[in-house]
């Protein structure tokens, strides 16, 4: 090979031109590292998730807002089983209630009541189990909140890990299927309607939306389905506004506005998003430009 490239090449680039294709051809593909926690821990994690999993199963609102106080008194140290003095105390205790807190969600006039009165408890729960020191351990966190997914979502497939921050609106008009990864600090707005599809992506800072304002009233909402994937990608700080579709193997550069439909296999970047590249992996069939 060197000796080829002495040949085509003057000397001086030829080190530089060996390296790029050294470079190139041995990229190396890492796979995730399996880790656990020591036996005593793992078996006390799962033992408390299967436990919440149990009492959440009743969907009553009452029912899950005490085992929520519960867990949350125990998780903040305590507060509730002394009698709390000072008003700064006693505010802690009561905010650790659902009943005594109210939500973004809450305020829209398209809630459905009912429905959101039933999942408020677990979403006010994971947001204060993210917010507390537990939060920000990885191996539990991605169990805990694949459980608290599974009720609080219109459906939540297997093998989705969810990291600290992520947020959502209603949650019963959210679906992410099988091997989706939510990283930390994303927003999925499901005001509408969200699915996210198998085997997608969606970076830290992101922002997905299913609901748009109308430009004169900030007050007339509209509701649309957005999609993305399978195998989309959405990368860091990026943004696909309400009722887009990223089709399969569509991907979003960071900071990128999806304001319309992203083709498969395309890649799209800018504000508005537009299509840089198509994916090398892509069949024939998927070339060609976005809008």
């Amino acid at each position: 090979m060197t000796r080829l490239l002495h040949q085509v090449f003057p000397f001086t680039h030829c080190a530089m031109v060996l390296t790029t294709i050294i470079e190139v051809t041995a990229m190396p593909r890492y796979e995730y590292r399996n880790l656990s926690p020591q036996p005593e821990a793992e078996e006390c994690f799962l033992h408390w998730i299967e436990q919440l999993d149990s009492q959440f199963s009743n969907p009553d609102a009452g029912h899950r807002t005490s085992v929520v106080r519960q867990a949350l008194q125990e998780i903040y140290g305590g507060y509730g089983s002394a009698n709390q003095t000072s008003l700064a105390s006693r505010s802690v205790e009561y905010q650790l209630d659902p009943r005594n807190v109210t939500l973004e969600p809450e305020y829209y006039g398209d809630v459905d009541r009912a429905k959101y009165a039933q999942r408020k408890p677990l979403i006010w729960f994971w947001m204060m189990y993210d917010r507390s020191p537990l939060g920000l351990n990885h191996w539990l966190g991605f169990r805990m909140r694949a459980m608290l997914a599974r009720h609080v979502f219109k459906h939540c497939g297997k093998n989705v890990k969810i990291f600290h921050g992520v947020e959502v609106s209603f949650g019963y008009n959210l679906t992410v299927e099988d091997n989706c990864t939510i990283h930390k600090y994303v927003l999925l707005d499901d005001r509408g309607e969200l699915v996210i599809h198998e085997g997608s992506s969606v970076s830290d800072y992101a922002n997905v939306y299913s609901h748009a304002h109308d430009l004169n009233d900030g007050m007339i909402i509209t509701n649309h389905k957005t999609e993305l994937g399978p195998r989309a990608r959405i990368t860091y700080h990026a943004t696909v506004l309400s009722g887009v579709r990223v089709a399969e193997h569509g991907l979003v550069g960071a900071v990128g506005v999806a304001s319309k439909d992203v083709p498969p296999y395309h890649i799209v970047g800018g504000i508005p998003a537009r299509t840089i590249k198509v994916k090398t992996v892509a069949p024939e069939k998927a070339g060609g430009q976005a809008e």
